[in-house]
This record gives structure tokens, C-alpha cells and sequence, in this order.
């Protein structure tokens, strides 16, 4: 099992709310109205950690051990919310999400395939780790610059978590997980091709609530993320290379083989699904 390590590890370096993020350097002349509106569709963003662990621990009944390890990821997301609330509740309380606003996020997943959704929330933290590291560069008030800090660190150290059940996966299902890894990864390595930003709260989720049934469709401002993205912390082409990077590298790894950019990876894509087709059947019902 992996839980009971990653427990250990992901304990050892959790930071404490009241602790370690330097309330008393607060400067308000720091901090604009623009920046503040930010930081609370974030907040609310973070809430769908919720409905995420619950899609989880629904997809994967069969595996205790990755329902444990929600647990902790559960927890620490849910923390990355509270922070940012606690910080417009100390310095900007009429911004603080109503809790209307928060459960309005809180809405069910449909079933998808437990390896893809992995793979998914994967990419997920990677691209979450660069967004707020860019979050923190672009606001100038110093303690929300050490709060987007701790976010960024969590967020990889997540998808590390992430990644040794992918290598778990591999191990007990073989060509069928390498499939869907490579086929979500190709996606998610793909976004300059696209009109919307690719991660998991900005994905259509649930055929029945459409159009609302992405997590950013259901924020008070349903625009906020590519705005945030394009305008404010200015995510550009050289930081989305970082992200495609990233992914390419810990899947080179991974497979152990090279794919040094999107169309090597869809190439071993195709090459799987040969495989796949010519194997015999097996359907994994957990990761």
C-alpha cells in the first residue's frame, strides 16, 4: 500500500495556518481591488475539491488504498480554500464566498474511467503548481505571495503522490493503463490548441446540468479563469511550455521512453491502441 508512506511524507512537510503564513506582514496598500476578486473565485474554485473526492472515492470502491490516500488530498485542498478565505476574512470580509457560493460548486461527476480520471487530476497539479506559482509573482501583497507559494508547493507534491499510483496502475494493468495515460496526456499536454484552459474544475463533467456542469461555469464570475489566465498572471506561451514539459518529462519517465513533445506522445498513443485492440480484455475497476 501506499497511503500509509505518502501519510508519513506529505505529514512531515504540511505547513500550519496560524504558523507559517506571515499574517502580521499584511500591507494593505498592497492589495487591490482586482487582486482581492481573485483570490475569492479562487477560494471557491478550491471548494470543488469536494465533489471531486467524492467522484473519487465513487470511481474507485475497489481500491482502499488510493480512497485512503483522499484522505489527505481531501484535506489539503480543502485547506487551500479555507486559507485564502481566512485571508479575505482577516483583510477583506466583504469578499469572503457566501456559502451559497461555495455549495453551488458542489454538484455530482458522472462515472468516467478510474485510470483516465488519474491521469487527469495529474496533469491537474501540475498545471495548478505553475499557476500559482505565477499567481504569486503577479499579486504584490506579501502574505498572499506566501500563501500562493504553500498552494504551489502542495500541488506538486500532490501530483508526486499522483503519479506513484500511475506507476502502481502500470504494474497491475499494464498496456491498458499506459493507454489511457498516454490518451489523457496528449490531451492535457494540448492546450495552446485550445479555446479554454485544460484542467479538471474547467471540464465538462456532467451531460445532465450542461451548460453548467463544468466547476468555473458554476463561479459567480464564469469568466473569471481565462481572464485570470490571459490578463492578470499572464500564463503565456512560455509558462504553458513549462506545464507540456513537465507532463512529457514525468511520462517519459513513466513509460520509460522518451517523448520529447506532444505528437512523440501521440504517436506511442496510437501505437498502444494497436496493442490494446489485439489483447485480450480486461477492465480495471480501480487504479
Amino acid at each position: 500500500m501506499l497511503y500509509p508512506e505518502l501519510f508519513k511524507q506529505l505529514e512531515s512537510v504540511r505547513w500550519d495556518m496560524e504558523k507559517d503564513i506571515p499574517w502580521a506582514s499584511f500591507d494593505p496598500a498592497q492589495l487591490s481591488d482586482e487582486q482581492a476578486a481573485t483570490i475569492k473565485m479562487n477560494a471557491i474554485t478550491e471548494w470543488a475539491a469536494l465533489p471531486a473526492t467524492e467522484m473519487f472515492l465513487r470511481d474507485n470502491r475497489g481500491d482502499s488504498d488510493f480512497s485512503a490516500f483522499m484522505s489527505i488530498w481531501f484535506f489539503e485542498e480543502q485547506k487551500h480554500s479555507l486559507v485564502l478565505m481566512e485571508y479575505l476574512r482577516r483583510f477583506r470580509p466583504d469578499l469572503v464566498p457566501t456559502e451559497e457560493e461555495l455549495h453551488a460548486v458542489r454538484f455530482e461527476f458522472d462515472p468516467a474511467p478510474a485510470l483516465e480520471t488519474l491521469m487527469l487530476h495529474f496533469c491537474g497539479e501540475i498545471r495548478l503548481n505553475h499557476w500559482y506559482r505565477r499567481a504569486s509573482d503577479w499579486h504584490t501583497e506579501p502574505v498572499i505571495k506566501a500563501i500562493y507559494t504553500k498552494l504551489s508547493q502542495d500541488e506538486a507534491r500532490h501530483g508526486g503522490a499522483y503519479l506513484k499510483y500511475m506507476k502502481r496502475a502500470i504494474g497491475k494493468f499494464g498496456i491498458e493503463a499506459k493507454s489511457a495515460f498516454a490518451k489523457v496526456g496528449v490531451l492535457m499536454a494540448s492546450a495552446r490548441r485550445t479555446a479554454q484552459a485544460l484542467h479538471p474544475t474547467n471540464l465538462h463533467v456532467n451531460k445532465a446540468l450542461f451548460p453548467r456542469d463544468t466547476i468555473q461555469s458554476r463561479l459567480p464570475n464564469p469568466e473569471w479563469l481565462e481572464h485570470w489566465l490571459d490578463r492578470q498572471i499572464n500564463f503565456d506561451a512560455v509558462w504553458e511550455t513549462k506545464v507540456v514539459e513537465r507532463i512529457l518529462h514525468n511520462l517519459s519517465l513513466l513509460m520509460e521512453r522518451s517523448f520529447t513533445t506532444v505528437q512523440e506522445l501521440n504517436k506511442y498513443r496510437k501505437e498502444l491502441s494497436k496493442d490494446l485492440a489485439a489483447a485480450p480484455e480486461a477492465s480495471p475497476g480501480a487504479v
